[in-house]
């Protein structure tokens, strides 16, 4: 059976009547503390308990559709971890990422910043001598503040080359894949090569541990077992630091394609491969969040699932559906809102629903507010978002009076707030009502354009009736907004200079 929550009606999102609340960080403090203060106890009890800082868990999935999940309306595809995690905590339906693509989704959500201030732009690949910088503040750098320990299981692609692999921005252990799993020299448009002339557009793919590579050329069978590994490695970590605080990141090679799923889940779906594929990493999230229960902490600590951009489209019945317009590879809502939930028994109350604007880059100051950490002394954009979290149902505001909607290594393509959203004339890709390719082959994308477009989120979540003619003054504000990100960030449409990005980091070899 699946969720009990409803799915996004393609009619839009129906934002309830909004009034602030004032939160205060007591409300996040950890629940022992609480229970202590309320039941008394000793003091060493009550000093114990005001010591313990949360543990933090995100689970980050790549390339995973709006509707992929039972949460939010998955059909042919049973989530229960999912459902129940949901249950226990709050999904978020206004949700997204500072950009619909890999290495700039991730490098927004590790630092809290758009990912155009960083620099960072599109996929690196294997042979990219670019990075995140070291100078910029990741949130396992902040969590070492208090003596975490920090660890990431899975996909990091901010930069292969030793200087940019985690153990350099704030993690104790690292293993996974540098990059996406497709960058081989088995994507499908290689296949036709002899492999001498394949291994010279991609590389054969490296899985690493720590700062070395532990097996430099990974196949189809091992890319199998990837979930398993990076799960039980989770559980693991999990069960070692059980005493201390700790930041543990899972960023999921799946369901990005090629999709390989262990022998344990192969067929299990009413969606075929990608079907069992998701149901897979669901498994991940309930080992993860069995684990948690079982060393008794699963009220010290907040977890987060959510996805670093939307469905690859034209890969057809391999990839994520969303009722959403567009998808990975654009910043229609498609493309940048995905499905989150999350989860902190006695704090998030359960089986809620947050309609509100938020996004990936307000985790770090989040945590920052949680465990009482210093936010880097450079600028970031993410603001902290503990009130929607931790308040009652529809009483908290977005803290977002703007959102930028960068793509295209630094174009500005649309501008919105908690409802309207301003598209600017610019180029996407689109399938154009085709359908996607089959059996991990890949349809082309037609390119077309969009003009100057405003619309009605609350009204109309699929992007479908441009209302500019209606609301000027709504035009006119976000047009003020547009021109505030473009003095700071820049923007390539109109030819205006990032005079507030940080450069990225860069090996000159």
């Amino acid at each position: 059976m699946l969720s009990s929550h409803p799915p996004i009606q393609s009619s839009g999102i129906h934002r309830r009547p909004r009034a602030i609340r004032t939160w205060t960080p007591a409300i996040a403090a950890p629940l022992s503390l609480l229970i202590c203060l309320l039941v008394g106890g000793s003091a060493s009890q009550r000093a114990a308990a005001a010591e313990r800082l949360p543990n933090v868990v995100v689970i980050f999935i790549d390339d995973m559709g709006y509707e992929d999940i039972g949460p939010f309306g998955a059909e042919g595809i049973e989530t229960p971890n999912l459902d129940e995690m949901a249950q226990q905590g709050r999904r978020f339906t206004d949700f997204v990422v500072s950009s619909a693509v890999c290495s700039a989704s991730r490098a927004a959500l590790m630092t809290g910043c758009y990912n155009r201030r960083l620099g960072i732009s599109g996929a690196f690949g294997p042979a990219s001598k670019v990075g995140l910088n070291p100078d910029e503040m990741t949130i396992a750098e902040l969590c070492k503040q208090k003596d975490y320990a920090t660890a990431i299981y899975g996909k990091w692609h901010l930069g292969h080359l030793k200087p940019f692999l985690p153990l350099q921005h704030g993690f104790d252990e690292y293993f996974g894949l540098p990059y996406s799993n497709d960058m081989w020299p088995y994507h499908p448009n290689v296949l036709h090569l002899p492999m001498e002339q394949r291994v010279k557009r991609w590389p054969h793919l490296p899985l690493i541990e720590g700062n070395e590579t532990i097996n430099p050329q990974v196949s189809g069978e091992d890319q199998e077992q990837l979930t398993t590994q990076y799960t039980e490695r989770a559980v693991s970590f999990i069960e070692r630091n059980k005493d201390k605080p700790f930041f543990l990141y899972v960023p999921h090679s799946m369901v990005h394609v090629p999709l390989y799923v262990s022998e344990k889940f192969k067929g299990k779906s009413k969606r075929g491969l990608f079907g069992d594929v998701v149901m897979e990493v669901d498994w991940s999230v309930g080992q993860i969040n069995a684990a948690l229960k079982k060393n008794g902490i699963e009220d010290d600590t907040l977890v987060i699932f959510t996805s670093d951009n939307g469905p690859w489209l034209s890969y057809g019945d391999h990839a994520g559906v969303t009722s959403l317009r567009e998808g990975k590879g654009t910043m229609f809502e498609g493309g940048y809102r995905v499905p989150t939930v999350m989860k902190w028994p006695g704090k998030i109350p359960a089986g809620t629903t947050c309609d509100q604007l938020a996004s990936t880059i307000d985790i770090l100051p989040t945590v920052a507010n949680l465990i009482g950490a210093e936010l880097p002394k450079h600028k970031i954009d993410g603001k902290d978002i503990g009130p929607l979290m931790f308040d009652k149902e529809g009483e908290a505001e977005s803290p977002h009076e703007a959102f930028y909607c960068y793509y295209s290594g630094g174009e500005l393509h649309a501008v919105r707030n908690d409802r309207w959203k301003l598209h600017f004339p610019h180029r996407y890709r689109t399938l154009a009502g085709k359908p996607g390719g089959t059996d991990g082959l890949p349809t082309n994308y037609q390119h077309t354009t969009i003009g100057l477009e405003l619309f009605d989120l609350d009204n109309d979540v699929n992007e479908t009736t441009n209302v500019i003619d209606q609301h000027p003054e709504v035009v006119a504000m976000l047009q003020k907004h547009a021109e505030a990100a473009r003095n700071d960030l820049g923007d390539k449409l109109t030819k205006r200079p990032a005079t507030g990005a940080r450069p990225p980091g860069r090996v000159d070899k």
